[in-house]
């Protein structure tokens, strides 16, 4: 039995599985409410499939590019229950958790987060015939960049605004591939499905050094004179 915490950004997600089978997942809007919403909202969603906290023999969180506030929530809470009820721990990137659905089409994958400042945060993943594979690490860009870098069919998923959308239709046509919004969502029983994998092979983080993963500094170390970022941008 394994727990997955995923609070990446405003959308925050919750999901108890047995192996690869999802007893009880929830998703919601929770704004910038993780630290008030999270821990009532897994208390019930445990009660509800019938599970106790000390019957969790696992943990994986999701760890970011994200919102700084919403990141350091959720890993600070999954880190919590790894340590109070001694169980491993895992850590998964939120952008492969956003690709990995769409991984049966074989095609590059390039999710997508709102990074603000007209830039997003992406990634590309694929399912080729050495396995599921990150083929471009985490990086903050623009949309107009990302078409100019597409070179063949490419899907992408995740939190696109309509605008980001228009201009991938309108610049890519038939490369780019765009799910519609409810396979878009972020759904955190593929983070348990993922993290499983991880820990069936021993694979595990350090509960004590498992940090979220910022692409920007946060914004208490920026010079004072830069423009402050909102709590959304990572």
């Amino acid at each position: 039995m394994h727990l997955a915490i995923d609070t990446s950004t405003d959308t925050a997600g919750i999901a108890i599985a047995d192996e690869f089978n999802i007893l009880a997942e929830l998703t919601w809007s929770c704004g910038r409410n993780h630290s008030v919403e999270l821990m009532p909202r897994m208390t019930k969603l445990l009660e509800d499939a019938g599970v106790k906290f000390e019957d969790i023999k696992g943990v994986v969180v999701a760890i970011g590019p994200g919102s700084f506030n919403g990141l350091r929530v959720g890993v600070s809470t999954a880190k919590g229950i790894a340590f109070s009820l001694d169980v491993p721990i895992v850590g998964i990137g939120t952008l492969e958790m956003t690709a990995y659905p769409h991984s049966y089409t074989n095609l590059p994958i390039c999710p997508v987060i709102n990074a603000g400042r007209s830039e997003v945060a992406v990634a590309l993943f694929q399912q080729t015939g050495s396995g599921w594979q990150k083929t471009r690490a985490e990086h903050i860009t623009t949309v107009t960049e990302l078409c100019r870098e597409t070179e063949t069919q490419t899907i992408f998923c995740g939190e696109l605004k309509q605008s980001a959308i228009d201009e991938l239709t309108q610049e890519l046509g038939e490369k780019a591939v765009i799910p519609p919004p409810s396979a878009r969502l972020r759904r955190c029983g593929f983070l348990a499905e993922l993290g499983y994998l991880k820990l069936k092979a021993g694979i595990c983080d350090n509960a004590a050094t498992l940090q979220p993963v910022y692409l920007r500094k946060p914004p208490i170390t920026q010079h004072k004179n830069m423009a402050p970022l909102t709590a959304d941008e990572m």
